[in-house]
């Protein structure tokens, strides 16, 4: 478990975090999400000691990580996969880490077994590619078999084999009872994959409950309707509460009523309906409506019909 009580950091005058309170329970996969420079990396940082809080603490199994006499077995954390001994071979980097614990050497032929990374285990980390350097970074992750499990970016450079493979890991160690706390800029991933979501923002939790509950309560439902008299049916169902939008191919959207009344309106009215699906929110919809007033970093939209065209070198024959 992962207990954080007005965790706070301050760079100077910046501050990272404020006063943030949670917990990551086990037996669950709890989502970690917020958009660049919400606090996510240094939220998890205070976590294994590597930033110290200006006030606040956090826990994790009920003692500060320093505090740990055996953090491997306690803690498993990727936090930067690039954070290995270049010159090492994968195998040696593994053997190392587990000297420092007494870790037996079948467990680090394990966890090379578990992680795909058999074919390459010889060859020296700097020359891996982005995806086998994420598979060591939770190769050492999971190498003391650790009751918390914290992954930043787990997913980063991973095809798609990879990816259904930390989706289940991670699945598989919540149901060993163990507390796994991920973060991900993959809204489709972590809605397959996540349990529980903390929504950070400017430093700020600014949710933190069941992804089901934060995509039910988030947006109003909404119900796809399709029919060749588009205006007449949408004229029958606007009233107070309800929305309706007009889109392409003969559709309306309606949110306001649900399938069972729009049925019944156009029953009653004698106009053809032939789809009526209820539409539910996106993960990813519910994230950027949560977050929309916490986004530090803004692109400029693109207007292409404005943007003038590229100038071209040269002259055409």
């Amino acid at each position: 478990m992962i207990e954080a009580v007005n965790l706070t950091k301050h760079y100077g005058a910046k501050t990272a975090v404020a006063g943030v309170t949670f917990t990551v329970k086990p037996g669950m996969v709890t989502g970690f999400l917020g958009p660049n420079g919400a606090g996510k990396s240094t939220t998890m940082r205070m976590i294994v000691g590597l930033d110290k809080p200006t006030a606040g603490s956090v826990t994790v199994n009920g003692k500060p990580y320093v505090k740990h006499h055996d953090p491997l077995h306690q803690v498993g954390a990727l936090l930067d996969a690039k954070a290995v001994h270049t010159s090492r071979s994968a195998y040696n980097h593994l053997l190392a880490m587990a000297a420092t614990h007494g870790i037996p050497t079948s467990r680090v032929n394990e966890v090379i077994d578990m992680t795909g990374l058999a074919a390459v285990a010889k060859k020296k980390a700097g020359g891996f590619s982005l995806g086998m350097g994420q598979r060591l970074g939770i190769a050492s992750a999971l190498l003391g078999d650790p009751q918390t499990l914290i992954l930043d970016e787990p997913v980063n450079g991973l095809d798609p084999e990879g990816v259904l493979w930390v989706r289940n890991l991670a699945k598989h160690l919540a149901a060993q009872g163990k507390t796994v706390f991920l973060s991900s800029h993959l809204m489709s991933e972590m809605a397959q994959t996540a349990d529980h979501l903390i929504v950070i923002g400017r430093g700020r939790i600014i949710a933190d409950a069941p992804i089901a509950e934060i995509l039910a309560g988030n947006q109003q439902a909404k119900v796809r309707v399709r029919t060749a008299d588009v205006t007449h049916l949408g004229q029958l169902l606007s009233g107070s509460g309800v929305q309706v939008e007009c889109n392409e191919n003969e559709t309306l959207e309606v949110s306001g009523l649900d399938s069972r009344q729009i049925a019944k309106i156009a029953l009653d009215n004698h106009v053809l309906v032939y789809e009526l699906t209820p539409l539910s929110t996106s993960l990813e919809e519910a994230y950027f409506d949560l977050t929309k007033d916490s986004v530090e970093y803004h692109s400029q939209e693109l207007d292409d019909a404005a943007a003038p065209a590229p100038a071209l070198e040269g002259t055409l024959k």
